[in-house]
């Protein structure tokens, strides 16, 4: 690799919120927030939408979609009969 050209490989903590997860893992990104972490270190922190800890898929939690709703408003806007 050229010297000087590539990003600062670090230990960074990504938390989910959502999920209340939190793990330490090496990363090029970078943040001015930083968080304290269970060794006693300080890292830079960065907030993630969703995780495995708060997804669907890896929680089996799925959400309640309206589909009765979607289903009438389209009835209304294009009607009911085929031909």
């Amino acid at each position: 690799m050229k010297p000087g050209i590539h990003p600062e490989y670090r230990p960074v903590v990504f938390r989910d919120k959502a999920g209340g997860l939190a793990f330490l893992t090496r990363s090029t990104v970078t943040s001015s927030n930083t968080i304290d972490w269970e060794d006693g270190n300080t890292y830079p922190v960065i907030d993630v939408e969703i995780s495995s800890a708060s997804h669907p898929f890896y929680t089996g939690k799925s959400r309640v979609v309206d589909v009765a709703g979607r289903v009438e408003r389209f009835q209304r806007r294009y009607g009911t009969g085929l031909g």
